[in-house]
C-alpha cells in the first residue's frame, strides 16, 4: 500500500487536536507517525517535527529542540529543510522571551549562516524585511515595507498598533510591531469566522542583529471593550444599547471615520436593554471561542482590549495566546491587577505551580465571565486586594461574594445571571462545556419568553409547581379517565345494564372492578417506567447534580413523547376493555345483542377519545410551561430537538380537534338509538356537551399559550428561527 505525504501529517495534527482538548493527554509520539521504508519519509518528517515543534513551544507538553530531534531521528540532518527547522525553533523560543541571534545560532554552527541567512534577509527571503530602526522609534507618517503608517492605536505588551495603508491592496489595515516575542500570530491565521479578528499575514522584521515581527490585520474602527467600560462606568445603564452605540460613536469619530448609516446590527442593539446588550456581545464571543475549541485553540489572554467592535458594534476577539495559558504574572502591580482580573482559577493555579493541570477552553469561558460581568455592572466580580496570585486563586475558589451579586442591575434577567454563574464556577468541570453551549444558552437570555421560560421569576406559580410534576401529571391524566368512566357508566347502565339479569349485573360489575383495575395499575407502572427521567432528573437538578449529555437528551425527549405515550396507552386500555366486554356475560343467561355491542364499543371509543385527549393536552401544556425548560437551562441542545417540538405542535393541533369533535361525535351517535333510548339519555348527554365545550374552551386556551411556549423554545434550539 502506498503511503501519501498527507496521510500521517494529517493523523498527527489529529492527534495534537485531541490532545489539546483532554487536559491529562500526553503528546503524541512523533515516531508513531513516521511512516517506514517510504520516499517520501523525509519530507515527511520534516512536517511532523515542524508541528510538534510549534505544539510543545506553544505551552503543552515539554519542549524540544531541533538537536533532539536529530538525534531521534538521523535523517533529519539530511533534510534541505534543516535550516527552516531551526528557524522554526528560533521563533518558537523567541515566544517564550529574549532571544540573541548570534547566541542562538552557536547551538547550530553547522547551520549558522543559512539561518542567519533566513532570519537577516541576506538573500532576500520573502518573508523577511530589513529595517534600519528600532520598532520603538517608528512614528506615523513613516512606511515600512509594504505599509504606510498612519496613526498609532495602541502601544502594551503585545507591541505597538498602527493604522496604516497596505499599498499593494490599496487597503486599510491595523499592523502590530513588536521588537521581539510577542504573540505568535500563526494560530489566529487559520481561523476564519465572523467574531474573530481576520490575521492576514506577517512578515520577519531584522533591525541591528536582532528580530521583529510586523502582523497586519483587519481593521476595525469600533474601539475596544475597554472603551465601552469606561463609558458604562459614567453612563447609566439604563440607556440599554444606546451606551454601547454611543461608545462606539466615540471611537468612530476619535479616528476620523464615519458612522454606518441604515445598519440593521445598530437598529437591533438600540432596541435592546443593557442586559440584553452584554448577552448580545456574550453571545457572538461564545460562539467565536467555541469555533476556536474545535479547531484546537485557545484563547488565554481574554480581556477587555484583546475585543474589538467594528463600526456597526459586531464584536470580535482578537491576539489569541496559546502559550499564555500558564504565563507568568507581570511584575508591575498595576499590571498584575489587571493580568489577574481575567484569569481562571486554574490560570493561577499553573501560574503558582508548572506541574498543576494545563488549562483549557473553559478557561477562556471562565474569563468571558468575567468580561461580560465587568460589562452589565461596571465592576469587577473579585476586587483582587491585595494583588498577589494566591490572593486572587482563593477569591476565585470561594465564588462570586455576595457583595459582587448585589451589583447586579434590577432588571437582570435572571437567566443571565445563571449563566454568568455557571461561567464563573471554580471548578472547570461544572462550567459550560465549550463555547458552543454557553453561545445557546445566551440566544436564549435574548428571548424574552424563552428566558422566563427556563428561569421565572423566584415565586412564579411555576417554580412552585415544579416539585408537584408526579401528582399533577397523575391528576391530569387520572381526573379525565375517571370522567369518561363515570359517563360510560352512567350511560350503560340507562341503556343496557338494566334490562340484564341480576347475575348479569354482578359479573358485569366484577368485570368491571377487574378490567379497571388492572388497566390502571399497568398502565400506572407503563407511565412511571416511561417518564423515569422526569421524575429523577429534575429532582437531581434541584439538588446540585450535573447530568452528562445523553441523561439530557433522554429527560427531554422523555418529556416531548410522555403525552402521547399516556394517550397510547390510555386508549389501547380502553379499546381492550371493550372487546373483552362480552367474557363479562359468560355463563349467564343473557345474550349480547350485535345491536347492544356495537353500541357498546362506540361508546368506549367516545369513552376512550375523551380519556386520551384531554390528559395528552393538559399533560403537555404543564410540562411545556414547567418541566420541559429546567432540561434547556443545562445546554447541550441538539437542533433536532427543533423538529421534536414542531412535531408536538403538530400532534397537539390534532388533539385539539379531536377536543373539539366529541359533542359532535356524541350527538351523532345519539342519532343511531331508538327514540324511546335517546330520551333515557338526552339530559346525560346534555350535560356531556356542555361540558365538552367549556373543556375546549379551556384546552383551546391551553393550546394558544403552549403553542407560543413551543415557537420560543424552537428558536432557542435553533437560533434565527
Amino acid at each position: 500500500m502506498t503511503v501519501t505525504h498527507v496521510d500521517p501529517v494529517a493523523r498527527f495534527t489529529a492527534a495534537w487536536r485531541h490532545c489539546l482538548h483532554a487536559a491529562r493527554e500526553s503528546p503524541p509520539h512523533l515516531a508513531d507517525y513516521v511512516p517506514d521504508g517510504t520516499e517520501v519519509r523525509t519530507a515527511v518528517l520534516a512536517d511532523l517535527v515542524r508541528i510538534d515543534l510549534r505544539h510543545r513551544w506553544s505551552g503543552r507538553g515539554p519542549v524540544k529542540r531541533i538537536a533532539e530531534y536529530r538525534a531521534e531521528f538521523p535523517e533529519v540532518d539530511a533534510s534541505p529543510e534543516l535550516a527552516d527547522l531551526v528557524c522554526e525553533e528560533f521563533a518558537a523560543r523567541r515566544g517564550r522571551g529574549p532571544l540573541p541571534l548570534e547566541d542562538f545560532l552557536a547551538e547550530y554552527p553547522e547551520v549558522a549562516d543559512a539561518v542567519r541567512a533566513r532570519l537577516t534577509g541576506e538573500q532576500g527571503h520573502a518573508g523577511v524585511v530589513r529595517v534600519d530602526r528600532d520598532p520603538a522609534d517608528l512614528v506615523p507618517g513613516q512606511r515600512i515595507d509594504d505599509f504606510d503608517l498612519r496613526t498609532e492605536l495602541g502601544n502594551g505588551r503585545a507591541g505597538r498598533v498602527f493604522l496604516a495603508k497596505q499599498l499593494s491592496m490599496q487597503r486599510v489595515v491595523a499592523v502590530r510591531i513588536a521588537a521581539a516575542g510577542g504573540v505568535d500570530p500563526q494560530p489566529m491565521v487559520q481561523l476564519d469566522h465572523p467574531n474573530i479578528v481576520r490575521v492576514f499575514d506577517q512578515r520577519m522584521l531584522a533591525f541591528d542583529g536582532e528580530i521583529g515581527r510586523l502582523v497586519y490585520m483587519q481593521y476595525l474602527p469600533g474601539g475596544t471593550a475597554a472603551e465601552v467600560l469606561a463609558r458604562r462606568r459614567v453612563v447609566d445603564e439604563g440607556m440599554g444599547g444606546a451606551l454601547l452605540l454611543g461608545a462606539l460613536d466615540a471611537a468612530i469619530e476619535a479616528k476620523g471615520e464615519i458612522r454606518p448609516a441604515d445598519s440593521p446590527v445598530r437598529a437591533e442593539l438600540a432596541e435592546l436593554s443593557w442586559p440584553e446588550t452584554v448577552a448580545w456581545i456574550g453571545r457572538r464571543l461564545a460562539d467565536a471561542l467555541g469555533y476556536a475549541d474545535r479547531h484546537g485553540i485557545a484563547h488565554h489572554a481574554i480581556a477587555p482590549a484583546n475585543v474589538l467592535f467594528t463600526s456597526e458594534g459586531t464584536p470580535k476577539l482578537a491576539d489569541f495566546a496559546p502559550s499564555d495559558g500558564a504565563a507568568a504574572p507581570p511584575d508591575s502591580p498595576a499590571a498584575l491587577r489587571d493580568w489577574l482580573a481575567y484569569r481562571s482559577p486554574e490560570q493561577l493555579a499553573a501560574a503558582l505551580d508548572p506541574d498543576a493541570p494545563a488549562p483549557d477552553g473553559r478557561s477562556d469561558l471562565y474569563a468571558l465571565g468575567v468580561l461580560l460581568w465587568e460589562l452589565l455592572t461596571g465592576t469587577r466580580p473579585f476586587a483582587d486586594d491585595p494583588p498577589t496570585v494566591e490572593a486572587a486563586l482563593r477569591a476565585r475558589r470561594a465564588g462570586v461574594p455576595a457583595a459582587a451579586l448585589a451589583t447586579l442591575p434590577a432588571d437582570c434577567p435572571p437567566a443571565l445571571r445563571r449563566v454568568l454563574l455557571t461561567c464563573l464556577e471554580p471548578d472547570p468541570r461544572r462550567r459550560w462545556r465549550n463555547g458552543a453551549v454557553l453561545a445557546e444558552q445566551l440566544d436564549l437570555c435574548l428571548d424574552a419568553r424563552a428566558r422566563d421560560l427556563v428561569d421565572p421569576p423566584e415565586h412564579s406559580w411555576r417554580v412552585r409547581l415544579r416539585p408537584w410534576r408526579v401528582v399533577l401529571i397523575a391528576l391530569a391524566i387520572g381526573v379525565p379517565n375517571i370522567l369518561a368512566s363515570i359517563y360510560n357508566i352512567d350511560h350503560n347502565n340507562m341503556l343496557m345494564h338494566h334490562r340484564q339479569s341480576a347475575q348479569a349485573q354482578r359479573q358485569f360489575e366484577i368485570y368491571s372492578v377487574i378490567v379497571n383495575g388492572f388497566g390502571f395499575a399497568i398502565g400506572t407502572v407503563l407511565l412511571v417506567y416511561l417518564a423515569r427521567y422526569l421524575i429523577t432528573v429534575p429532582h437531581g437538578l434541584a439538588a446540585g447534580v450535573r447530568y452528562d449529555e445523553a441523561v439530557l437528551h433522554k429527560a427531554r425527549a422523555s418529556a416531548v413523547r410522555l403525552g402521547d405515550s399516556a394517550a397510547l396507552i390510555i386508549f389501547t386500555m380502553w379499546l381492550i376493555s371493550g372487546l373483552v366486554y362480552p367474557l363479562a356475560l359468560r355463563g349467564t343467561p343473557d345474550v349480547v345483542s350485535a345491536s347492544d355491542y356495537t353500541h357498546f364499543m362506540i361508546l368506549h371509543t367516545i369513552s376512550g377519545v375523551i380519556a386520551m385527549t384531554y390528559p395528552f393536552l393538559l399533560t403537555n401544556f404543564y410540562i411545556i410551561r414547567c418541566v420541559y425548560p429546567m432540561f434547556l437551562g443545562q445546554g447541550g441542545i441538539e437542533r433536532s430537538e427543533a423538529d421534536d417540538l414542531r412535531a408536538l405542535r403538530r400532534r397537539s393541533g390534532v388533539y385539539l380537534v379531536l377536543a373539539a369533535s366529541i359533542p359532535l361525535i356524541a350527538v351523532a351517535g345519539s342519532t343511531l338509538l331508538h327514540p324511546p333510548d335517546l330520551a333515557k339519555i338526552i339530559v346525560a348527554l346534555r350535560i356531556m356537551c356542555i361540558a365538552s365545550i367549556v373543556a375546549f374552551v379551556v384546552v383551546y386556551l391551553l393550546f394558544r399559550a403552549m403553542e407560543q411556549d413551543l415557537y420560543a423554545l424552537r428558536r432557542v434550539t435553533v437560533p434565527g428561527l
